[in-house]
């Protein structure tokens, strides 16, 4: 095994919707299975084809409602109008509670932290987002940082996508510790 598959055998879900921030959901979904790790994108229809907001397509693996959230590593929430949606789903909730309870990987980029927020974890925790996002966030119990990425335990989130590249050495992190 290289250096370079440190996450060999980890599975870790990404949510994918309508109107997701391109990079923000291929960037990480990109490095981790270049780390090793497989990657799943969940959305509302599995098979479908959903557009990010530069209209780059994804094709949803697997239908949120049929994720078992037992059978990966963690999660991550990409950003974009998508969690806005995304949100209203009581599965999606449900899903980030189970990582969070578990201690495993919860990991939001730029508006992606509104799932986090909905999900009800946020309270007590240290986290960062896209900035149209900080009053919400602050609401839902965070301490805020203007900060490239901020990791709070198993809690990983970013601001936007200049960030990615913070972001996903972090997630990587939290990952790498999770098997040790």
């Amino acid at each position: 095994m290289t250096s370079e598959q440190t996450l060999t055998g980890k599975r870790i879900l990404i949510f994918v919707g309508d109107i997701y921030e391109d990079l923000e959901l291929w960037y990480p979904h990109l490095r981790l299975q270049e780390a090793g790790a497989e990657t799943v994108l969940a959305g509302l229809k599995a098979g479908e084809t959903y557009d990010g907001k530069h209209t780059y397509p994804a094709k949803a693996d697997v239908a949120i409602s049929d994720v078992d959230p037992s059978t990966f590593d963690g999660v991550v929430c990409p950003g974009g109008f998508m969690p806005d949606k995304l949100r209203r789903e009581d599965k999606v909730k449900t899903i980030i509670r189970h990582f969070h309870e578990k201690g495993q990987l919860v990991a939001a980029i730029c508006h992606g932290g509104w799932l986090l927020a909905s999900a009800g974890i946020c309270r007590g925790t240290k986290q960062t987002g896209s900035p149209g996002i900080q009053d919400d966030m602050v609401h839902a119990g965070v301490t805020w940082e203007d900060a490239e990425v901020v990791v709070d335990g198993h809690i990983v989130t970013s601001r936007r996508p200049d960030d990615l590249p913070a972001f996903c050495r972090a997630l990587i992190d939290v990952l790498e510790k999770q098997a040790s």
